[in-house]
């Protein structure tokens, strides 16, 4: 049988660097305020001119190839995670593939918001377990900060996003010790209201972007807080344990949970329900914020730069998001 492997990590941040303070120059809000609701104590914004989703991306990407020991041109498929694209059509993975001069390889564009990594992976990991590929590129990639409402009207939502970018090379391999064991993906869109941006969109009247449209203020993200926190503590939870089951272990096996990068009362919630210590559990939405697609493989990536994934270990990967839309991947690494 052939099995599919993280070969390579990559990730790239801007080198803007945006406190809970500097917010303060735009909203009523304090860091106090920040901190006791999200944790989150800075975050990147992008620089207008020198940086874009793909470009990010492709940073990201060039990094996980490299460390992969692989060129884009040994790449055979592109998954591309973002709600935040380059253009309204067509996706930032032609642009990224034209990037880095892969003309021809097939991309893929999806949009699974937070759990959008995750997606991607298993994605990528099916391609490669049926033959189809040996090599897939995953990439997330968010530029949030130039359409949040950074009044005060908006900083429920405002201060809790960041951009950013992150990648990994999957390879195939025909080790089932050390492959990606198995991806679990589920999305409920009876609450797809509950945290989305409405506008713009294809199915009102007159044109999608109009004077209208930004008075009606349906350009803004809107998020029930309270909604989202409820169902992401509990879906959390059921995918991480899903993962588990699927493959015979339990909560006590797991060396390392990387979590979408959302809350710290979240993670906080999750790792105290699995009886894990906080070192077993990554965050570093503290410095970064929530990237949305982009924040597993940022924090996976920094994880592994600092040795705390090493050959062997069992690596679990869960996502809450808009949607709404769980997933988590279970990895001997």
């Amino acid at each position: 049988m052939t099995f599919s492997r993280i070969t390579g990590l990559g990730f790239y941040v801007p080198d803007n660097i945006i406190t809970n303070d500097d917010l303060t120059q735009w909203m009523d809000t304090s860091d106090e305020w920040i901190r006791e609701r999200t944790g989150i104590q800075e975050r990147r914004y992008f620089q207008y001119g020198k940086d874009t989703n793909y470009s990010m991306a492709a940073t990201a990407s060039r990094q996980a190839l490299k460390r992969a020991g692989l060129t884009p041109n040994d790449v055979d498929v592109i998954v591309y995670a973002t709600i935040t694209p380059d253009y309204f059509f067509p996706g930032s993975a032609f642009l990224m593939q034209r990037e880095l001069g892969m003309d021809g390889r097939p991309v893929i564009d999806i949009r699974e918001q937070c759990s959008g990594f995750v997606y991607a992976l298993s994605i990528a990991d099916q391609f490669i377990k049926s033959g189809m590929y040996k090599t897939a590129l995953v990439v997330g990639s968010e530029i949030q900060s130039s359409w949040i409402d950074k009044s005060t009207a908006g900083r429920n939502t405002a201060v809790i996003f960041g951009d950013g970018a992150g990648a990994a090379v999957v390879s195939a391999t025909d080790d089932p010790q050390h492959c990606i064991l198995s991806t679990h993906l589920h999305a409920d869109g009876r609450f797809a209201e509950e945290l989305y941006v409405k506008d713009p969109g294809s199915s009102r009247a007159g044109r999608p972007v109009s004077r209208e449209v930004l008075e009606s203020g349906g350009h803004n993200v809107y998020m029930n807080g309270n909604a989202v926190f409820k169902h992401a503590i509990v879906r959390f939870g059921e995918v991480i344990q899903e993962a588990l089951e699927a493959n015979g272990y339990s909560a006590s096996d797991i060396d390392l949970l990387v979590p979408h990068q959302a809350n710290i009362r979240i993670s906080d919630y999750v790792r105290q329900q699995l009886g894990l210590a906080e070192s077993q559990v990554i965050n570093n939405l503290q410095r970064f914020g929530n990237t949305t697609a982009a924040s597993i493989p940022i924090a996976l990536t920094e994880a592994w730069e600092a040795g705390k994934v090493n050959e062997g270990d069992l690596v679990c990967l869960a996502a809450f998001g808009s949607g709404f839309t769980w997933a988590s991947a279970l990895i001997r690494w």
